[in-house]
């Protein structure tokens, strides 16, 4: 296609590229329709990237003549690869959206609709805009709310088929998803709702629960969204079984954008309230551990090791830690492996150990699988001033015990600080 001369006329003044469904704005320029709905719906503009005049509206009007002439040009020109472009569908409007929310209400219709509002949302920013605007989010936080209670009332019931059940709760959680809803109208959905969004969070709760893979992570993010801009007391009263649930997602591995969804998830709530205990109760620190000794991506390893450090600021976290056969060597393996962030808390979460429960044991076990080595070498090489300074801490809190010890190569001992 480059060998070929395209007239300028066909090409999309922000891209240039070939125009497949061509647009007048008011001011008389035409564009690509995925592209000028880019402009003004993505990237939030209102004026005409050519002339820079203000858009009065956002109608945009199809160029048919100039769409047939491109069609004409593609047909004349297929010998040499061109494909023809198919005529462009007419854009939805606010009143058809409107019309097939009204009839989605209708039990028998549900799913059926559900499905073509799931295909328009995909079609274009454009549409995912227009179904915002008809009050599709609502709807939707509805429908998924209602069927979740109608799960819980029903799954122990014999002739129940679950996945029958999970049908519309899917196809409503993935429109919600693809729909990225803005943080004002998340906070306006919780805040409007007479429960403060907790029956949602419950409900995308039982999703983690009981739902196929792909939903469990629209339902991770989704949850994540709500507690990024949750107020404090949402944060301290999250309920146990939802960390029980959000660490079986971390578990199952269900993927690897859902798996990192949950450690953001865990950095975000852990700071609050008892949520260490909770994470800990519901099972984090072991598979946080699996997790780190499987694992090579630089930013899963990063926030593994921030979740982890949240979780032994609480005696219980440390307990698991120290209970579980990998957990302070895979932790000090990860010093100077990874990258400085990695490095600064895995030396973090040894210092916390080393200060709060340093029993003789430990203190044996922190000489055998090498942690005291580590910390040696952590003093000899170019690391942040703080790291180093807190692996001195460590080394100085117990040399009556390490200092001198066969473990220990010698060519690290000289960097053992001196105790007085």
């Amino acid at each position: 296609m480059n060998e070929i001369d395209v007239p300028c006329h066909f090409l999309c003044p922000i891209s240039l590229q070939l125009m497949r469904d061509p647009v007048t704005v008011s001011t008389g320029i035409t564009y690509d329709r995925e592209n000028i709905e880019r402009w003004l719906f993505s990237c939030k503009n209102n004026t005409c990237p050519v002339t820079k005049q203000v858009l009065n509206d956002e109608d945009l009007t199809p160029n048919h003549t100039l769409c047939r002439l491109i069609q004409s040009w593609c047909i004349l020109n297929s010998s040499h690869g061109i494909e023809r472009i198919p005529t462009p569908k007419p854009p939805i409007d606010k009143t058809q959206i409107s019309k097939l929310l009204n009839d989605a209400k209708i039990p028998h219709l549900q799913l059926k609709i559900l499905r073509k509002l799931r295909s328009i949302t995909l079609e274009s920013e454009r549409n995912r805009t227009c179904l915002e605007a008809a009050g599709a989010v609502d709807f939707l936080v509805s429908v998924i709310k209602k069927e979740n209670s109608n799960l819980v009332d029903d799954i122990f019931a014999d002739d129940v088929d679950e996945s029958e059940l999970t049908r519309v709760t899917d196809e409503a959680l993935a429109i919600l998803y693809h729909l990225k809803i803005s943080e004002n109208r998340l906070k306006n959905l919780i805040s409007s709702s007479n429960d403060g969004g907790d029956e949602f969070i419950e409900s995308l709760t039982q999703i983690l629960k009981h739902s196929n893979y792909q939903s469990r992570a629209y339902s991770t993010m989704l949850l994540k969204s709500i507690f990024e801009i949750a107020d404090p007391m949402q944060l301290i009263n999250i309920r146990p079984h939802i960390f029980t649930e959000i660490v079986q997602v971390l578990r199952d591995q269900i993927s690897q954008q859902a798996s990192k969804l949950v450690l953001k998830l865990l950095v975000e709530v852990c700071p609050w309230g008892r949520n260490r205990i909770k994470a800990v109760e519901g099972g984090a620190i072991s598979v946080l551990i699996e997790l780190l000794l499987e694992i090579s991506d630089k930013r899963a390893c990063e926030l593994i090791l921030i979740v982890l450090d949240l979780l032994c600021g609480c005696a219980e976290g440390r307990a698991e830690l120290l209970k579980h056969g990998a957990g302070l060597a895979i932790v000090s393996k990860k010093i100077l492996r990874v990258s400085h962030v990695a490095s600064d808390r895995a030396v973090r979460i040894l210092r916390s150990i080393s200060r709060f429960s340093a029993t003789s044991r430990v203190l044996q076990e922190m000489l055998q699988v090498g942690v005291v080595a580590k910390l040696c070498l952590v003093l000899q090489v170019d690391i942040s001033f703080k790291s180093r300074e807190r692996a001195r801490e460590i080394l100085k809190l117990h040399s009556r015990v390490w200092k001198n010890s066969p473990c220990i190569p010698a060519h690290l001992m000289s960097s053992y600080p001196s105790s007085s």
